[in-house]
């Protein structure tokens, strides 16, 4: 039995079919007991809380590895939970600004600590530290319910951006074998791309004449900073402004792993393009 946590997330809920489709037998953590509805048929739902490792005795019962996310409230007593279970291997889902390790960097530091935990534990483990996702263009949907013109931060950084199904997809390699106990997967897409260059693409993916506008640094601390904390907008803006985070080199880790090419953003940008359609503004 593998457990995924955030099962209703980008690279969870990818993961969770991933696995199905491989015949694995596959526990989906759930926070709210109404979330089991959306799951897919053969996942067993459970309810549980990552930041009350108490909270996952029903969910760890049985498993033999888990997917985990980072930056909970207890780590270390999450993954004494984990040990005790008798789980066999953890693989968790980190991020591209560990290997920085900026301590003073309110994002990085989490994940830094968050495996720093899972390495102290015991469990043996397997670290993926992705790029940026290419999910994070759906931000651009509410600004094509009022037209053709995008607006985004950052107009100059290139970024490798991954689908978070690539991500699962090494994620699932990991935790139905021993074999990549141990390594740590940096992981890209396969092109470096700046934000005009996704939106230049998902104009062709529409068949629609967008634009693509440059967002001072001023209007996207001001926006940043009524829907997060200041500390970590002051982290992304030390990533992409002052530039201590290059997620623009293309890697092959993903190709290696997995035998595979990760997906073009044109071919995420397809597969999503309900999404964008449904904002279309009304004639």
């Amino acid at each position: 039995m593998i457990l995924v946590t955030g099962a209703r997330g980008n690279v969870g809920s990818e993961l969770v079919r991933t696995l199905l489709a491989q015949g694995e037998r596959v526990r989906a953590l759930v926070r709210r007991e109404a979330d089991r509805a959306g799951l897919p048929e053969g996942a067993e739902g459970v309810v549980g809380d990552l930041n009350e490792p108490a909270s996952l005795s029903a969910a760890l019962e049985g498993a033999s590895a888990a997917h985990l996310l980072s930056g909970y409230a207890d780590m270390p007593g999450l993954m004494a939970q984990i040990r005790r279970a008798g789980v066999e291997r953890v693989v968790l889902q980190s991020s591209s600004a560990v290997p920085g390790g900026d301590m003073d960097n309110a994002v990085a530091r989490y994940h830094i600590l968050s495996e720093r935990a899972v390495r102290e534990s015991g469990v043996p483990w397997t670290f993926l530290q992705p790029n940026s996702f290419m999910t994070n263009t759906l931000d651009w949907v509410a600004q094509l319910r009022d037209g053709n013109t995008i607006t985004a931060p950052f107009a100059g950084v290139r970024v490798a951006a991954i689908d978070p199904a690539d991500v699962a997809a090494v994620a699932s390699r990991a935790l139905a074998s021993g074999a990549h106990e141990g390594r740590t997967y940096r992981l890209s897409g396969p092109e470096s791309l700046a934000p005009a260059d996704r939106a230049a693409i998902l104009a062709e993916v529409l068949g629609r004449d967008l634009r693509f506008e440059a967002q001072s640094d001023a209007d996207a601390r001001a926006e940043m900073s009524a829907s997060m904390p200041s500390e970590y907008v002051d982290a992304f803006f030390s990533f992409f402004v002052d530039g201590k985070l290059d997620e623009s080199e293309v890697l092959p880790t993903v190709r290696e792993v997995t035998g595979a090419e990760p997906g073009s953003f044109e071919r995420w940008a397809r597969a999503h393009a309900g999404a964008y359609e449904e904002a279309t503004p009304a004639a």
